[in-house]
């Protein structure tokens, strides 16, 4: 799967809580969101073009300048953030105004234009649904509108997978997600055999949900500047 842009492309993240106003504690959830997202700010730095912070008191966003860690950041919020739950917007495209890095106020351009479209599309879809078919959507500059489909119906189907997790499996599936490593040093930090974990995770469908995330993830980091003639 192949997008090729003639300048350089950004990736801008949107994120926005679903039904914040039902949350008892908001201003306690509000200090943990601003500490999750300093985090991302010094794990990922190296993909940072405008530091994450909140912007709309119920959103944040942030500007990478390449799609290698995009998931992973969504990934980690997700579960820093957990039991909340919220929607992301990813858009590539281009920025048309001077970015600046230690905030994301005032840059403008169709990388933010197309995560903001992503964005009131889930709220859309939410509305009609009454429930969220998925929680992360990616729009694209360009003719791409086949691949953005595709891309989109596995994002749709991750979150399906998500959904039916039981608390056990969904603190197992966090846990590998979070530390990267097998089955053996999870089982370890859960106090549970090896054999244990194994079954834990296949029953989540775990590693169908990884690696039809890591496909979004290769997808994302092979997006690449190429002059067309």
């Amino acid at each position: 799967m192949v997008f090729s842009y003639d300048f350089r492309p950004y990736f801008a993240i949107i994120g926005d809580i679903i039904e914040s106003k039902k949350i008892s504690n908001r201003f306690e959830s509000q200090i943990k969101l601003n500490l999750v997202l300093e985090d991302i700010n010094r794990k990922y730095q190296s993909s940072i073009s405008s530091r994450f912070m909140i912007t709309l008191g119920d959103e944040f966003q942030g500007l990478l300048c390449d799609g290698n860690q995009v998931i992973d950041i969504i990934e980690f919020i997700q579960i820093k953030m957990y039991p909340i739950q919220i929607r992301f917007g990813i858009g590539i495209g281009r920025i048309e105004t001077e970015i600046n890095q230690l905030v994301p106020y005032g840059s403008d351009g169709s990388a933010y234009h197309n995560a903001r479209k992503m964005i009131e599309k889930l709220k859309d879809t939410e509305k009609k649904n009454k429930a969220p078919d998925a929680n992360i959507m990616i729009s694209s500059d360009g003719d791409y509108s086949d691949q953005e489909i595709l891309l989109n119906t596995v994002l749709s189907l991750c979150t399906a997978l998500k959904l039916r997790w039981t608390n056990r499996q969904r603190e197992a599936a966090f846990d590998c997600l979070l530390n990267g490593d097998n089955q053996t040093a999870a089982a370890h930090r859960f106090q549970i055999s090896q054999p244990a974990m194994q079954k834990l995770l296949a029953n989540a469908d775990y590693y169908t949900y990884k690696k039809s995330m890591d496909v979004v993830t290769q997808a994302l980091s092979n997006i690449k500047v190429e002059a067309h003639v």
